[in-house]
C-alpha cells in the first residue's frame, strides 16, 4: 500500500470540510433576519463551529502532493524566492495573531461567547501550522533559483 498516495487522496477532505464551514458561516443569515432578532448568539456559535471546520479543512489541505503545482498563481509565487518568502512571512504573522488572539481570548474571558470563540480561533491557527508546513515543502521544491526546472 502507497502511504503517500492514500494521504494523498485523504487532502480531498478539504472541501467537504471547507463547505461545511462556509455553510456555517451562512447559516445564520439563510434562517432569517426574524430568527436573528430572536436569538441574536446563533451568530457567534455558528462563527465557531466555521472555524473549526474551516481549521480541519486547513489541516487536510496540508496532505495534498507539495510536488506538484496547483495553478499559475501558485506557480508565480512560490517560484519567486522573493515572494515566496514573503508569503511564508505573512503565514507565520498569521498564525502567531491567531493563536495569539485565541489563547488570550481563552485564558482572559468568561465563560460564554468569547470563550467558544477563541476555542476556534485556536483550532484554526493550529490546522494552519501544517499548511505553514506544505507551503514551505512547496517552496523549497518549486523556488527556480535552488532547483533547476
Amino acid at each position: 500500500m502507497n502511504f503517500k498516495l492514500a494521504f494523498h487522496y485523504l487532502s480531498y477532505l478539504q472541501y467537504p470540510l471547507m463547505f461545511t464551514a462556509l455553510y456555517f458561516a451562512f447559516s445564520p443569515y439563510l434562517a432569517g433576519f426574524a430568527a436573528l432578532k430572536a436569538n441574536p448568539s446563533i451568530i457567534f456559535t455558528s462563527l465557531n463551529t466555521a472555524l473549526i471546520f474551516m481549521g480541519l479543512g486547513i489541516s487536510f489541505s496540508s496532505l495534498q502532493d507539495t510536488t506538484k503545482m496547483q495553478n499559475t498563481l501558485s506557480q508565480n509565487i512560490w517560484q519567486n524566492p522573493a515572494k515566496g518568502k514573503l508569503m511564508i512571512c505573512l503565514m507565520c504573522l498569521m498564525i502567531l495573531v491567531f493563536l495569539l488572539l485565541g489563547l488570550v481570548g481563552y485564558f482572559y474571558s468568561a465563560p460564554g461567547i468569547l470563550k467558544d470563540l477563541s476555542v476556534g480561533t485556536i483550532v484554526m491557527a493550529l490546522g494552519m501550522f501544517g499548511f505553514l508546513k506544505a507551503a514551505i515543502e512547496i517552496f523549497e521544491h518549486h523556488r527556480l533559483d535552488k532547483n533547476s526546472l
